[in-house]
């Protein structure tokens, strides 16, 4: 397959993705990645900065979209609310491939490096709905507690998701997080 074809980033993600599931992520390198899916080492690097971004690489998008949810939610919105519709756009974004998903938890999983840097960027997503919040009018604490609580309330959901053999949608499993937390926290 020539360079120039289209879909370099996506045969890239693939190759990348299977062989950190067949050789483990240390042992692959970009070179056989790019060989892997049929382009040049450089041209990887016009799609992602290092191995690790194929699995990173759309916490940005994520972010962006859960920002914007967030602040087109309607004034009338609770904190948890408002983070319910940022985790929404998450699930919009992530959540049409279960599949894809399984495969990078288990990657990340298995490699401690990749696990801090999973946590990193939740911890970035987490920060950056709680400024959204803020710029909502939402007090610090509350801001805070409310993106944390929503950090929460995606970890669980999406393990849910992604080890539900039936056909529950990452949006189901968010919405019942959440009504869980709203059981747990009405019994106290």
């Amino acid at each position: 397959m020539g360079r120039w074809e289209p879909g370099a980033g996506g045969r890239l993600r693939e190759a990348a993705l299977n062989l950190y599931l067949e050789r483990g992520f240390d042992q692959t390198m970009v070179n056989d990645i790019a060989e892997r899916a049929g382009v040049t080492a450089r041209t990887f690097f016009r799609y992602f900065a290092d191995k690790r971004e194929v699995l990173f690489d759309a916490a940005a998008e994520m972010e962006e979209k859960s920002l914007a949810a967030l602040e087109g939610a309607p004034a009338t919105a609770s904190a948890l609310e408002l983070v319910a519709a940022a985790l929404d756009a998450v699930a919009g974004t992530i959540g049409h491939d279960r599949e894809l998903a399984r495969i990078r938890h288990t990657v990340i999983m298995a490699n401690a490096e990749l696990r801090e840097r999973e946590l990193i960027k939740l911890a970035q997503m987490t920060a950056a709905l709680a400024d959204g919040l803020r710029r909502r009018g939402i007090g610090d604490a509350e801001a805070e507690l409310a993106a944390e609580t929503g950090a929460a309330v995606y970890r669980v959901a999406f393990r849910r998701w992604a080890d539900d053999a039936g056909d529950l949608d990452l949006r189901e499993a968010i919405d019942q997080s959440f009504a869980q937390l709203r059981t747990l926290t009405a019994a106290d």
